[in-house]
């Protein structure tokens, strides 16, 4: 099943990070312990619509829709436009630019943010954005 939702297109991301991290169990045991989180991600799109994701790199290092897995609060929640989050996975923008510039929003453990672009520059080569 897709993660990824026509009205968000940089949503095809959250797929190619599942992909990477369903690829190698040394993969995802590497994930797990540089993230030591669960990261949400609200996109917001051109039109306004909102849309949630999640990255489990707590324990399972799963990926998937909605804001976080039940019975589990995200560590870090990450708020941004689609069109700066497909910049922000593609390198074209580096997270600290876009919060710095207040194009990114961090509520929860902003360190813990700080991990996680290398993870999603493992989507970077796989993502058609």
């Amino acid at each position: 099943m897709s993660l990824a939702d026509e009205a968000f297109p940089s949503s095809a991301a959250f797929d190619a990070i599942a992909s990477a991290l369903s690829a190698d169990a040394a993969e995802t045991k590497n994930a797990i312990k540089q993230g030591q989180a669960v990261f949400a991600f609200k996109l917001k799109n051109t039109s306004g619509k909102e849309e949630a994701w999640h990255i489990d790199l707590k324990e399972t290092g799963q990926v998937a829709k909605g804001e976080a897995p039940a019975g589990k609060k995200a560590d870090v929640v990450l708020s941004l436009s689609d069109e700066n989050f497909g910049k922000m996975v593609t390198g074209k923008a580096k997270a600290q630019q876009l919060f710095m510039s207040g194009k990114l929003k961090v509520k929860g453990n902003v360190m813990k943010a700080t991990k996680m672009e290398p993870i999603l520059a493992k989507a970077s080569p796989k993502a058609k954005l």
